[in-house]
């Protein structure tokens, strides 16, 4: 029988000991922390993020500042705010939602956030600092995953570890985690993507598979070996009538099949997803603190 892990009570637990931590540091006399987020255009999904992330600063004792841009804005203009931005004593941490409109450079954008405020973990800073295990903020996904796996006490050392994808904001930096001295970590780590020939075979010897390729329902029961960790990080909207939305969220495992043969898996929703919030709130807490720069 397989264990479900869950990301909504894991987030629920991480937020109550945020929301202590912000307690003890206003007793101190210390400042409140404050997360910025800047969101261009009208993309449904990139405002359902950022009112989520708006209420989980509520929530955990954050102040938050929602900074909205039509999609007319030039990319001068949105470099200008990220200036303000930097320059603000106040803001802690902000991000950019992304993705942004065609005219503007997301790379551009993302190397024009001081790395110390980056609490996206997206700076080549932070990314490089992170390859090479100095403190740093880790982008939300990737750490997300390693709390998730920390928190079940799910065992990583030794453990051979298959990453189905290869993206800045996933695959990569997950690997690299997976891969480092410490716990979780110390796996021996395979990343696997559209060129990978022999997949099935390779997912059969993971004992920890970490599927991050937008593909819905691509890992099949028949890529899993018995007593596998299985971590699903996809997010596919999937037409569906029965739903209020018209769509539900499907992830890039065929969980109803692939659970069984399980030791722990992610659900979708309610795995990784309620977890990347979370790490935002992290980062900025550890912004606010001065502990990584």
């Amino acid at each position: 029988m397989y264990t479900l892990i869950d990301g909504k009570a894991i987030a629920d637990q991480v937020k109550a000991e945020i929301a202590e931590e912000v307690k003890h540091m206003l007793a101190e006399g210390k400042k409140r922390p404050h997360l910025a987020v800047i969101i261009v255009g009208h993309d449904g999904g990139s405002e359902t993020y950022v009112a989520h992330k708006v209420k989980s600063c509520e929530q955990v004792g954050f102040t938050s500042t929602r900074l909205a841009f039509e999609d007319t804005i030039t990319e001068a203009e949105l470099l200008a705010e990220i200036d303000k931005l930097n320059a603000d004593p106040d803001v802690d941490g902000f991000i950019v939602q992304l993705p942004l409109p065609r005219h503007i450079s997301e790379q551009k954008v993302i190397e024009a956030i001081d790395y110390r405020k980056d609490v996206d973990g997206f700076h080549p800073i932070n990314v490089g600092r992170m390859a090479i295990g100095l403190p740093c903020y880790v982008s939300a996904t990737p750490s997300g995953i390693m709390e998730l796996l920390k928190r079940y006490h799910i065992e990583t050392s030794g453990k051979r570890c298959v990453v189905i994808g290869r993206s800045n904001i996933v695959g990569k930096p997950v690997a690299s985690l997976m891969m480092q001295k410490a716990y979780p970590g110390d796996a021996t780590v395979t990343v696997c993507h559209s060129r990978t020939k022999d997949l099935k075979d390779i997912c059969l010897q993971a004992d920890i598979i970490i599927a991050a390729l937008g593909k819905p329902e691509f890992l099949t029961a028949d890529m899993v070996k018995e007593g596998a960790t299985v971590i699903d990080v996809g997010t596919t909207r999937v037409p569906d009538a029965s739903k209020k939305s018209g769509f539900r969220l499907c992830g890039d495992v065929k969980f109803a099949e692939v659970a069984p043969k399980c030791a722990y898996i992610t659900p979708v929703p309610g795995g990784v997803g309620p977890m990347t919030i979370v790490s935002l709130l992290k980062n900025t807490l550890l912004a606010a603190k001065g502990e990584i720069y």
